[in-house]
């Protein structure tokens, strides 16, 4: 017969576990995400959330891809040079959303960490307009 003081501590061990698992999926120690016009103010890796403006150049496998991203949101829309490394989701395109992971240097420069980029896509599912009546 088994004890019911090995299934008590059996359970209080898979409980402590599950909170430990729990605590640090939600408290991360992640990369905070900031937009352009909050980049200034952070230091350290960021994750860089943006819209791509202006015609790209340059070589992501090469010596960088290089884009403009400027807030998504706001009247005042901050921008800022990145310099990508790594490869380029199919979905990136000027006017695209994205985040990049990295960060900026003295020169104002965003460098990103290779492979970081993650293109937002548009929503299949947006409310249509009902038309004027």
């Amino acid at each position: 017969t088994t004890s019911p003081a090995r299934l008590v501590i059996a359970l209080s061990i898979a409980a402590a576990l599950a909170v430990f698992i729990l605590y640090t999926s939600i408290s991360g120690g992640g990369t905070p995400s900031v937009s352009p016009s909050e980049l200034a103010a952070k230091s350290g890796e960021v994750s860089l959330v943006g819209r791509v403006v202006g015609t790209p150049t340059g070589d992501a496998h090469g010596s960088g891809l290089r884009f403009t991203l400027e807030d998504i949101e706001g009247a005042d829309k901050e921008r800022v040079l990145v310099v990508y490394k790594g490869s380029v989701p199919d979905l990136f395109r000027v006017g695209r959303d994205l985040v990049v992971t990295g960060t900026q240097r003295a020169d104002g420069t965003f460098v990103t960490t290779p492979g970081s980029m993650i293109t937002k896509c548009p929503s299949k599912y947006q409310s249509v307009e009902p038309p004027a009546a």
